[in-house]
């Protein structure tokens, strides 16, 4: 033991080693700053010491201005996405007769509620609020974040990486007009849950006899391994368990009709979810909509521009009659 007056030796190799992290930790600052901001100064920075706090204080405030107006699409840019709620399925019938299996879409209010840039949080995105939720309904920190952003308060919230050309204002509004009929996209959503599930449903296995030779076995999984060796059921059998409930998407849906006045779309076939839940749409990312026609970086409606007087907009079918295409 030693006395409060005698020094202890390995206190000073702990103090060293506490000192190494921060010390790592300001030079990695110290280079990241460097390389946002090259223009500086380096003699400046190597005559103070490497700590956090002297290099935060010397970062410079973020200019940047973003326009709410159109600009040029390229192939290499990333628009954003959107939030929309499921209405339920129904059936259409075009021009020429075919039936068309439709999922109804709604688009509740869509707005930007966040715009990351690459000088404050190092990435390009929007974060985009839907729906609306009273403030009792809502945590402290979730108020927080909307008073602080200056936006309504939203209901569902969801980031979407964008390129730095698709970058929209706080608080842009993104309607249906967003998409345009005829193009593809990709969905996702939470897929209805099924519960604990066998594997005739789960797996679509063909279960064994209904009648002659089976004994109480006629929807069992069968044989889940083999002998003493490997004398183990491998990873991944196929085995009853819970089913739904899990993230998916749906790729290359295809858009027939938007209804700008009802903020509505009806796409082609099912989308993940039940009635009421929320799915979340990009453009397609194998079917790429043709840049020329799509808004860019959203669509932006004029001031004498009557919404709810508008008609939809079905998606271009062409002039072949499908049906009479082989006479």
């Amino acid at each position: 033991s030693h006395t409060p007056f005698q020094q202890n030796p390995n206190h000073t190799i702990i103090s060293r080693n506490l000192l190494l992290p921060s010390f790592f930790h300001g030079l990695i600052s110290y280079l990241r700053n460097l390389s946002i901001n090259p223009n500086r100064t380096i003699a400046n920075h190597f005559l103070r010491t490497f700590s956090s706090e002297a290099l935060i204080n010397e970062q410079e405030p973020s200019n940047r201005v973003i326009e709410a107006k159109q600009r040029v699409m390229t192939p290499n840019s990333r628009r954003t996405g959107v939030i929309a709620v499921k209405c339920g399925m129904t059936a259409l019938w075009d021009k020429w007769g075919a039936r068309v299996p439709i999922t109804v879409l709604w688009f509740d209010e869509n707005i930007v509620s966040q715009v990351k840039t690459p000088e404050k949080e190092g990435i390009t995105a929007l974060q985009i609020g839907c729906g609306h939720k009273k403030e009792k309904h809502l945590t402290k920190p979730e108020v927080g974040h909307f008073r602080a952003q200056g936006v309504p308060l939203k209901r569902k919230l969801r980031e979407f990486p964008v390129t730095e050309d698709a970058l929209l204002p706080l608080g842009t509004q993104i309607s249906v007009r967003h998409f345009v009929p005829g193009q593809y996209i990709d969905v996702t959503g939470i897929t209805k849950g099924k519960g604990f599930q066998g594997v005739m449903k789960r797996h679509n296995f063909k279960g064994g006899p209904a009648s002659h030779g089976a004994s109480l076995s006629h929807r069992v999984p069968g044989s889940t391994g083999q002998r003493d060796a490997p004398g183990k059921v491998f990873k991944g059998k196929k085995m009853p368990g819970r089913m739904g409930g899990k993230q998916r998407t749906v790729k290359n849906v295809w858009v027939y009709k938007i209804d700008p006045a009802r903020n509505l779309m009806w796409v082609r076939g099912q989308v993940p979810g039940n009635e009421g839940n929320f799915v979340f749409i990009k453009d397609a990312w194998y079917k790429k909509p043709d840049i020329s026609t799509l808004p860019f970086p959203t669509y932006f409606s004029t001031e004498d521009e009557d919404v709810s007087s508008l008609e939809p907009l079905v998606a271009d079918l062409g002039d072949t009659d499908p049906f009479m295409a082989a006479d």
